[in-house]
């Protein structure tokens, strides 16, 4: 491993959207990852944990038209590569892949079921959902159904939660495509704040990433609307901590 690659592997990634829409799909994609991750239910904990962010999960969808607003998003990606594939020093081979993609998902997400659906009607995830809300409401004496379905061969469990996730397959594809896409519209690029802050002006672009060392214990809290924003670096010890004068940050706007 090259100096440059080792220093790139230690720096935290923050991302910031500036429009409601990339705000509610950095949302979806941060409680898809969580679903995925805490499918594997082996206990009562990770249990409620999974039931947790699939119930978040459905209160997001139930608030927007998120399909319409993804397939909106892909035919915008697919026309600007289309748009691009003749450009000079475009590598026409990415490009090219990318399209053969978008098609597919793109048929793939009109023919599918409204998203949540499956989950919506389970009788298990509705019964859960409606003790969510009270703290320590899951309590065996609760919800004596969850601690049924919880002692219930592994195996049965498995292949029900897989069904769960399988329908859930056409929206994560869906949004991890469109993120890619729009995180690799902006390239990184080195700046640094004076005095513990730093603001900029962009035009059409929708989402904010800053690459920053952790080593100084600083992250970045950042603002902005449509045009404009700002970063203003803190300490994470708000009272003890010291600030540097010039803090060094990449910064990519997309």
């Amino acid at each position: 491993m090259s100096m440059s690659e080792h220093i790139e592997t230690t720096l935290v990634t923050y991302e910031y959207p500036m429009n409601e829409k990339i705000r509610s799909w950095l949302r979806l994609e941060t409680l898809l990852m969580q679903i995925y991750e805490q499918s594997n239910i082996t206990s009562y904990s990770s249990g409620i944990a999974f039931f947790r962010s699939v119930s978040e999960l459905i209160e997001i969808l139930d608030r927007g038209e998120v399909r319409s607003d993804l397939i909106k998003e892909l035919e915008k990606q697919k026309n600007r590569l289309l748009n691009w594939i003749d450009s000079p020093n475009v590598d026409k081979t990415l490009i090219t892949s990318f399209l053969n993609e978008l098609t597919p998902k793109i048929s793939s997400l009109m023919s599918a079921p409204r998203f949540g659906h499956q989950l919506r009607n389970d009788k298990i995830i509705s019964m859960v959902r409606q003790r969510l809300s009270i703290p320590g409401g899951c309590c065996s004496f609760d919800l004596p159904t969850l601690q049924l379905w919880l002692n219930m061969p592994q195996a049965d469990r498995d292949n029900e939660i897989k069904s769960w996730l399988n329908s859930l397959d056409p929206l994560q594809e869906a949004l991890e495509t469109v993120l890619l896409l729009i995180r690799q519209n902006g390239s990184f690029e080195a700046a640094e704040s004076h005095n513990g802050f730093y603001q900029g002006s962009v035009e059409g672009k929708e989402l904010l990433r800053i690459r920053l060392a952790p080593d100084n214990l600083i992250y970045p809290q950042i603002s902005g609307h449509k045009t404009r924003f700002a970063l203003r670096f803190l300490h994470i010890d708000s009272e003890n901590g010291i600030l540097p004068d010039v803090i060094r940050f990449q910064l990519a706007c997309c």
